[in-house]
């Protein structure tokens, strides 16, 4: 089964086209100069875009700001204005805007990721200064979706707002703050290509106009390719849709990733006497898509598989309030990897993002909001249509845009809901597939000429109610090997899905572990968070998918880390998914899509997972290189070591090193790459003796700690001269905590702990020294908030029995007694105990926990040398 599109796309340009004659109509951008207060008494001055939630969002305390917040500003309108027609227009406000002029409400506007626009004309004061306000509201909102998302609602003005002045014939602007004309194509062919421009022509004067369009075509050298015009009239105080044909273009310029020609469209509106009052201008791409439940998906007529990213909108500092020159640069960044398409999830994202796509040549899934759940109202269903309308209208001339969801993981709460009935579950999926297929019919009438999808997750909930049956292409949000069961059995599910639903197309639509550049390891395992398991789980997954013609693609999750205020990762607030960081620099993932995606320029790069090497036991680390090449040689310090084979991208390689600095370099016939490890040789602490020693207990993980610039070395068990948890000292299990912890910056360290563990040695040489002591209460809810739920319970209570106490000594020598961290502290606490020690007579440092009640937890030590 497959579906032919046939693709409508152009690229809107809000500002007004010169010409040597007069242009009327003007937008101006108004973001300088506002006023903002959370409570109408304490005013500051900001500029757009901006958010009341880049801080608060990403501190210890639990929940960030939503609700209400003010803006206001004065704009002055000239009398010479006074004939003119006049629109505020916002392109996004998160998420309910009120918006008034001189005291009168003009409008509100419920959802957070489309624009919206409000004519103003009547409500302004010419040749004087305006008051502009708005009120905001991120409050929680069940009629609002996004109810539920594992991503943060920052509120406020965050794109740019327009004063929009234009005569009183022009191209409307009442369309859903759309642009007021969509481009279908129709016959596009290697041979030929057909345009056709649907226009909507605004007429706000009390008697008729006699108007004329002139559109032309134009080749990337501007060169005039078609031209049409029309004359009409426009009737007092109406609208006209007018439809413009042009002929057919011979053998045009097809639109591809590889190659992204495009045309451009002119569209001049005039009066009768040729005086311009409107004009704007487009991209044109011309191609076409199929996408076929066997084979995949098909651009002009070839084959290509998807491989690509999602990308949500914030930014490290300012959360979803980000110069529009960094966000540019991430679709700059997306295309450098090697992709050739995009999801931009959950919303739709700044429209000047698709103009980029459209340029590199990135083929785009974009979607609205409604996430996790659905409310069962008129309310939340109207504006969940009304959000689909506006996505559509809004982008509908891109070329880039491809693909138009309106649903994510929407059966994820149902799924892990323990409080509704089996009736009310019954209900929900029902009302639920009642909305779906409402909005799948709408976008199918909307935009005809694109392919409607849906983003489902790992849930038999979707076959059941056949609600994955609704979309022509079903994006499965896939974690094998993150949150359950193993990398491999991705294509197990795979391959299980296309025989049981044959006539069904699919692209894996997310992917990915959580990855800290800080932290590493030479075992990596699930859940671990280092970029090792990331690269395992990433070229694991495209393996399996290049092997399968059935699968149409698939889309990392996610571009860069991104806030989530709940999380509470190594990085807490952050979900670490990305294969770029907060602050976009690239982790090594990001080079090995490069080496398997990139053909055209030779390329090669030598991971650089801790430039900080610390070797235990031995004198050797495997290095792991990527190249788009088929063989390379790899120099140490100079020497040819070895000839390397690349086999997916990867040659990985154990290679000695020496004490102190040491040089990696890789040649291969076209290309080299070089770069400085700095190793540490940890073999005899007695003999060679560290000034600071750290340890990262319960964990096969290393941690660097920038700020003491200091590496957490992974926890073992004890050896002779080195350190370790003692043999038949307990249980001595490892655990993890994937909370966040408060007062520390270093959740990695406190985040493993070693469990039932009551002796542990480090051989360090005689002398004096300050050790330091990591601890954390590993219960989710210490005895205070346990309490608190409970509310009757008493000191007797089973949740007090939770609670742990032990002693704590250093050679025998007790540094503090009754350790109880649920009575010392309300939170999950990051907790350091530190004591100077004397160690003499070659005896090294044992530390000892005394367990009194409870099991004993320690997460991390750090020994620094006082002599």
């Amino acid at each position: 089964m497959s579906h032919k599109i046939y693709l409508n796309n152009s690229l809107s340009i809000l500002i007004c086209v010169a010409f040597s004659f007069n242009v009327f109509a003007q937008t101006k951008i108004i973001n300088s100069g506002w006023q903002y207060s959370e409570n109408k008494a304490n005013w500051e001055t900001i500029n757009i875009p901006h958010t009341w939630n880049n801080k608060d969002a990403f501190d210890d305390e639990s929940g960030y700001r939503r609700g209400l917040g003010y803006y206001q500003k004065q704009i002055f309108v000239a009398s010479e204005e006074k004939e003119n027609i006049h629109y505020l227009k916002f392109n996004a406000v998160n998420q309910e805007a009120t918006v008034f002029v001189n005291g009168h409400n003009v409008g509100n506007h419920k959802g957070g990721y489309t624009a919206f626009n409000f004519e103003i004309t009547k409500y302004l004061n010419f040749n004087d200064f305006n008051l502009i306000e708005v009120t905001v509201d991120n409050s929680h909102n069940e009629n609002i979706p996004p109810l539920d998302a594992d991503f943060t609602f920052y509120g406020g003005i965050y794109r740019d707002v327009e004063l929009i002045s234009v005569p009183k014939q022009h191209l409307s602007l009442t369309d859903f703050a759309s642009d007021g004309y969509y481009i279908n194509y129709y016959n596009v062919s290697e041979e030929q290509a057909g345009v056709e421009v649907k226009l909507l022509v605004d007429n706000f004067d009390s008697f008729k106009s006699q108007n004329h369009l002139y559109l032309k075509i134009l080749d990337a050298e501007g060169q005039l390719i078609l031209e049409e015009h029309k004359d009409f009239k426009l009737n007092a105080a109406t609208s006209k849709d007018i439809t413009i044909t042009f002929p057919e273009i011979e053998n045009p310029k097809l639109w591809s990733p590889n190659n992204p020609n495009l045309y451009k469209l002119e569209i001049t509106l005039t009066d009768k006497k040729g005086d311009v009052l409107d004009s704007k201008s487009s991209n044109i791409g011309f191609r076409w898509v199929t996408v076929d439940a066997d084979k995949g998906f098909f651009l002009n007529g070839k084959p290509i598989k998807l491989v690509g990213v999602n990308r949500h909108q914030d930014y490290e500092s300012y959360g979803n309030a980000v110069p529009l020159s960094l966000q540019k640069k991430d679709i700059e960044l997306i295309k450098e990897m090697g992709s050739n398409v995009i999801r931009f999830a959950h919303y739709p994202h700044a429209r000047e993002l698709y103009k980029k796509c459209d340029e590199l040549g990135i083929l785009v899934w974009t979607e609205i909001p409604i996430v996790n759940k659905v409310t069962n109202t008129d309310a939340f269903f109207n504006v969940s249509k009304q959000m689909q309308k506006e996505h559509i209208k809004q982008y509908y001339n891109f070329p880039s845009v491809v693909m138009i969801g309106y649903m994510n993981e929407i059966f994820l709460r149902l799924a892990f809901d323990k409080k509704e009935s089996d009736e009310e579950k019954e209900d929900r999926k029902q009302f639920t597939y009642n909305l779906a297929k409402q909005l799948e019919d709408l976008t199918r009438t909307e935009a005809p000429n694109h392919i409607t999808v849906m983003a489902l997750h790992f849930n038999e909930l979707y076959n059941e109610t056949k609600i994955a049956d609704l979309p022509m292409l079903v994006g499965w949000n896939l974690y094998f090997g993150w949150y359950h069961d193993t990398i491999e059995d991705l294509g197990v599910f795979l391959d299980d899905q296309h025989q049981r639903y044959p006539n069904r197309s699919l692209l894996i639509s997310e992917y990915g572990p959580g990855a800290d550049v800080r932290i590493s390891t030479t075992e990596p395992l699930r859940y671990d968070y280092s970029q090792d398991y990331q690269l395992l789980l990433h070229s694991g997954y495209y393996s399996q998918v290049m092997e399968r013609d059935f699968v149409t693609g698939m889309t990392a999750w996610n571009f860069a880390d991104f806030g989530s205020e709940f999380r509470g990762e190594t990085i807490p607030h952050v979900n670490q998914k990305g294969i770029m960081q907060y602050n976009r620099e690239p982790k090594e993932v990001y080079y090995w899509y490069q080496s398997v995606l990139k053909t055209k320029e030779p390329f090669v790069h030598i991971a650089n997972y801790q430039n900080q090497l610390n070797l235990i036991e031995n004198n050797t680390h495997e290095i792991v290189v990527f190249s788009n090449q088929n063989k390379g040689k790899l120099y140490v310090n100079d020497v040819l070591y070895k000839d390397i084979n690349f086999e997916l991208g990867i040659a990985k390689i154990e290679v000695p090193f020496k004490q102190g600095l040491n040089t990696v370099k890789v040649e291969t016939a076209n290309t080299t790459d070089e770069t400085d490890f700095n190793v540490e040789l940890f073999q005899n602490l007695k003999t060679n003796p560290k000034s600071v020693l750290a340890i990262n207990v319960g964990t096969h993980i290393s941690f660097r700690d920038a700020i003491l610039g200091v590496t957490f070395l992974k926890d073992r068990p004890y050896s002779d001269n080195l350190y370790g948890y003692l043999p038949n000292s307990g249980k001595c299990n490892k655990k993890l905590i994937p909370f966040n912890i408060s007062n520390t910056i270093n959740e990695a360290v406190y985040q493993t702990v070693l469990v039932d563990c009551n002796d542990y040695k480090v051989d360090v040489p005689d002398g004096k020294y300050k050790v330091t002591l990591y601890f954390v209460e590993p219960q989710l809810n210490n005895k205070t908030k346990v309490l608190f739920n409970l509310k009757e319970a008493n000191d007797d209570s089973e949740a007090d029995v939770m609670h742990r106490i032990f002693d704590i000594k250093l050679n025998a020598k007790t540094i503090s007694s009754q350790f109880n961290m649920a009575k010392m502290y309300d939170d999950k606490y990051g907790i350091t105990q530190t004591s100077e020690v004397n160690i003499a007579k070659n005896e090294g440092l044992t530390i000892q926990l005394n367990p009194i009640k409870g099991e004993t937890v320690l997460s991390g030590i750090l020994i620094e040398n006082l002599d």
